[in-house]
């Protein structure tokens, strides 16, 4: 992409030996803005003292609003050139595998537009990402509403969601459906940990998006996430699927799936 991208690092526990790394991806709003400010799992989480006894070093990547971390076809005139597909599966890996004497052993998790990410990423490079951590995502994005969905967010950062794949009838969207039976075929043999909110209301914690639209938004994609769960048993693919009751659409439920799915992450990763 030719250009510097912000990521925050922190080493695992014990480096005497190569350890594994967990890459983390934020939501279409956070990172960081324009003005510097961070929203992420280091700001909106207990991950800092979680993690601080883990063997596993963990990536959060600050850059990408509004991307869905994909290779988008053309540059847009907001959100400039973006390769997140070739970042995230070609550039980055081998890099901070020798920068911080990494097993090469790697899981990677998102919430909400990047819980879609996370899935198309171990999709783009099987193998790569031996775990997967979804959250409150949507992941049909070759088809409506999801479309409409990824459209929307796009839109929301001043992008251009047709700079993506083309316009609607490109065969480029469904290609690049993570729920299309040809794209969960390649993650067959990979850790999957996926969740949403169910039931949310607008009493749920603080934190990220809460009130009527969290509640809104959690049920939008509580119906993607029950919709992926049924394509993943039709294909034999096992995953492990978790409804956290009143969950919402925020960084509060986002941390209790975390939770929720280390200790099946950590095992996968040998920790």
């Amino acid at each position: 992409m030719n250009r510097d991208i912000a990521l925050r690092v922190m080493r695992a526990a014990d480096t005497s030996v190569p350890r594994p790394t967990l890459y983390l991806l934020n939501g279409a709003e956070d990172g960081l803005d324009a003005n510097g400010t961070e929203v992420s799992w280091e700001t909106r989480t207990d991950l800092v003292d979680f993690m601080a006894d883990q063997d596993a070093n963990v990536v959060t990547v600050l850059d990408g609003r509004y991307t869905y971390y994909t290779d988008w076809q053309s540059d847009d005139p907001m959100l400039g050139r973006n390769k997140w597909t070739t970042f995230l599966t070609r550039e980055l890996p081998p890099v901070l595998d020798s920068a911080l004497n990494a097993s090469g052993r790697n899981a990677i998790v998102g919430v909400s537009m990047s819980a879609t990410s996370a899935l198309a990423l171990a999709e783009a490079a099987p193998g790569l990402y031996a775990s997967v951590g979804s959250f409150s995502g949507c992941a049909q994005t070759g088809t409506d509403p999801g479309r409409r969905y990824l459209q929307a967010v796009v839109l929301s950062g001043g992008g251009n969601p047709w700079n993506i794949w083309g316009l609607d009838d490109s065969p480029a969207w469904l290609a690049n459906d993570p729920s299309t039976p040809a794209n969960l075929e390649k993650l067959r043999g990979t850790d999957l940990h996926i969740a949403a909110g169910t039931g949310a209301n607008p009493a749920a914690a603080g934190g990220g998006q809460v009130g009527a639209s969290s509640t809104a938004l959690e049920s939008t994609v509580e119906t993607c996430t029950r919709a992926l769960q049924s394509e993943l048993s039709t294909a034999n693919i096992p995953a492990t699927f978790d409804y956290l009751p009143g969950g919402g659409h925020n960084w509060p439920s986002w941390q209790a799936d975390f939770h929720t799915a280390w200790p099946g992450i950590a095992r996968t990763l040998g920790i």
